[in-house]
């Protein structure tokens, strides 16, 4: 009898609509993963925080509590896997609310199973490589007095932009879309009143020299 393939992990699916979670269910074992459903967030808090899945994919409207109010129990931004936001078309600005809270990214409805696998294997990889990587980020030693202070993957962000790359680059080497790329320099951007591309790179480079 042939051996079961090793699991790429588990991948906790968290949406009230038992069709979605089917689906979700299918595509993600037939790519190797393990896959724990939940019908409510209070449920996945009662596993997730006893146990670290590769990535979790958790819907904006669920019973009780939101997405976006499960996000930030699990303080997405130093919770240790990435975690995507299922959201319809009418819930983008939810989603990108989502981002700000600790969010990867967000996946909207209707999607295809094929893309949801592609953007989770590059997101877990991506997340484990940074997990993996000894030296910290140049930019996370950076302070910028007077200013609103970064979150960790802002810094992420911007130390792809002050390194050059582009948007696709960046989202690439971080595990997500370069949409969302954009959402967090708009947001670095304001957050550090840099007026243009220009204009950030000189208060970094100035950050850089004090």
């Amino acid at each position: 009898m042939a051996e079961k393939a090793a699991s790429r992990g588990e991948v906790f699916v968290v949406d009230d609509d038992p069709a979605v979670r089917d689906t979700l269910s299918l595509v993600l074992k037939a790519a190797g993963y393990d896959v724990i459903c939940f019908a409510d967030g209070a449920a996945l808090l009662a596993v997730a925080r006893s146990r670290t899945p590769a990535c979790i994919l958790l819907d904006v409207h669920i019973p009780g509590k939101s997405g976006l109010d499960i996000l930030k129990e699990l303080h997405g931004e130093e919770y240790p896997a990435p975690i995507f936001i299922i959201s319809g078309q009418g819930d983008i600005p939810m989603a990108v609310s989502a981002i700000k809270h600790g969010a990867l990214d967000f996946v909207e409805k209707p999607f295809r199973g094929s893309e949801i696998v592609m953007r989770l294997n590059e997101a877990i990889t991506a997340y484990q490589r940074r997990q993996q990587e000894a030296a910290m980020p140049k930019v996370a030693s950076l302070h910028f007095p007077g200013r609103e202070p970064l979150t960790r993957r802002e810094r992420e962000v911007l130390e792809q932009f002050t390194a050059g790359a582009s948007n696709k680059e960046a989202g690439r080497q971080l595990g997500i879309s370069p949409r969302t790329i954009e959402d967090h320099r708009a947001n670095i951007m304001k957050k550090l009143g840099a007026r243009n591309a220009a204009d950030l790179i000189r208060i970094v480079m100035t950050a850089q020299r004090a």
